[in-house]
């Protein structure tokens, strides 16, 4: 409650911040050179010495840091050296550190000022955004002492001759609301010489090593180009526990935002262009105590986002040989806990598995979860031990069996909403129906019983959810579709 008063005496005085005048820079002299001179050499040769990177597709939005240009400079240079001339409007979307935002904050009016010189507020498209949804409000007390977009200012000064800006401060959490918002943003953009520039840092404070496994991992859960599961991907890094580590990113609303935008748009993959934290920076960065920074471009590459896991043989190898340690170890007494994180970033995603074993030809165990809750590589230790003694059509494994266990693990891909049934893939997918509180579930396996489509998806419907048959044909009912990666240990002879 004491919250408020002081944010309401913010926006009322925020109201007639510098009475016409330009936004002053914030952090000039402190996060990048204050002198106009310096800031721009500085930039000229962050910009000059980054490489050139072929790129497929236009360049639909930018994911860029906000550190001190000491520590994030290069990356962020990489980013906007993909920066296309024809750019008319720039739409910067980054977190508020210092006031408390209830969706949106737009700098609707004026100008952005830099040690580089003023850069206007495309009004008009403020205008057209605020009038699209009620998410999105005037708030300029937000950005006055905001950082996240200032940074990025000077970059666009020198790379871009005649452009606009709209900056927008957002801490969203919910990724239902950043769907809201990125879909009013597109809307609004539509049509436009534009591009997004989305501000944020990956994760912070943990030790170098902690940071770059956790930041890969983020990455990799971007390229999803799914909010919920970017949210997913977050909470289970974070839900471990890892020493020092606070956020995985502290502009996760803003690229959730972007994201939902940028796919709008017409954006259809991530290409990551650089990564470094700061405790791999020699000389000035902390190896105990890192920040992680990323350098990306969402483009339209005429490609599919993936759902998938993409899985190695060593992969595979050592997802099927790490659950059969953890039935070893749950045999010898000991009790579950999590390992570190994995080297391959993909194992750390979150996913929903299923863990099946065999004895002799027979099932002997099954347990598994069609809604990620952990990583792929925790998930698949739990439910290899859940499978080997709590599943209650069988007895628990006894220490003698452990030899005679055949392990077979599915990892499904992400569920992809369809429109209909007509996208339903006979002996592919894996389809869910749902119909408010009622949900039902069939793994690609049951083709083999059911091959006739009608009959698969009305026996999914009647046995698994308990709904009439034909509710597969009803429109309202939500269908969704996956795939499995099966993959088992090798035959014995």
């Amino acid at each position: 409650m004491k919250r408020i008063p002081a944010i309401f005496c913010l926006t009322v005085w925020g109201a007639g911040l510098w009475a016409g005048e330009a936004r002053p820079p914030a952090v000039a002299g402190q996060f990048y050179p204050s002198s106009p001179g310096a800031l721009k050499e500085t930039v000229d040769a962050l910009l000059s010495k980054a490489p050139s990177h072929e790129l497929r597709g236009d360049v639909v939005a930018l994911w860029v840091p906000h550190a001190g240009y000491v520590y994030s400079g290069a990356v962020a240079a990489e980013a906007f050296k993909c920066l296309s001339k024809e750019v008319r409007t720039v739409v910067l979307l980054g977190p508020s550190h210092h006031v408390w935002v209830k969706s949106a904050a737009v700098y609707g009016e004026g100008r952005f000022k830099t040690p580089l010189g003023e850069v206007d507020v495309d009004e008009e498209l403020a205008g057209r955004l605020l009038g699209l949804s009620p998410l999105f409000e005037r708030l300029p007390s937000a950005h006055a002492r905001e950082h996240s977009l200032e940074v990025q200012l000077p970059f666009l000064q020198r790379g871009l001759s005649k452009f606009k800006i709209l900056p927008i401060l957002t801490n969203v959490e919910d990724p239902a609301q950043a769907r809201r918002l990125g879909a009013a943003l597109a809307e609004a953009l539509r049509g436009r010489k534009a591009v997004l520039v989305i501000s944020s840092d990956l994760s912070h404070y943990p030790t170098r090593e902690v940071a770059r496994r956790a930041d890969e991992t983020f990455l990799r859960a971007a390229g999803r180009m799914d909010p919920e599961y970017l949210r997913l991907t977050s909470q289970v890094t974070l839900g471990r526990g890892e020493e020092q580590l606070q956020t995985t990113a502290c502009g996760q609303g803003a690229l959730m935002t972007g994201i939902c935008a940028a796919k709008a748009l017409g954006a259809d993959s991530l290409r990551v262009l650089r990564y470094v934290n700061s405790g791999e920076i020699p000389e000035i960065g902390d190896p105990n105590r890192a920040v992680g920074y990323a350098a990306a471009v969402f483009v339209n590459a005429g490609t599919a986002v993936p759902r998938e896991f993409v899985l190695k043989p060593a992969d595979k190898a050592a997802l099927l040989s790490a659950a059969r340690r953890s039935i070893g170890k749950a045999l010898d007494g000991g009790a579950y806990a999590p390992e570190a994180m994995a080297e391959n970033a993909e194992l750390n995603l979150p996913a929903a598995v299923f863990v099946t074993l065999q004895e002799r030809g027979r099932l002997r165990g099954c347990i598994g979860t069609t809604t990620p809750q952990s990583s792929l590589w925790e998930g698949v230790r739990y439910f290899a031990r859940a499978a080997a003694f709590d599943d209650p059509r069988f007895p628990p494994v006894q220490k003698g069996e452990l030899d005679e266990l055949h392990i077979e693990i599915s990892v499904l891909s992400v569920p992809e909403r369809v429109k209909d049934a007509s996208v339903v893939q006979p002996g592919r997918h894996g389809v869910i129906v749902r119909r408010k509180d009622r949900m039902g579930l069939f793994l690609p396996t049951v083709w083999e019983q059911l091959p006739d489509k009608a009959m698969f998806l009305s026996e999914l419907c009647s046995q698994k959810a308990g709904l009439p048959e034909d509710c597969w044909e009803d429109p309202e009912v939500e269908l969704s579709v996956f795939t499995t990666d099966v993959f088992e240990e090798p035959k014995r002879p």
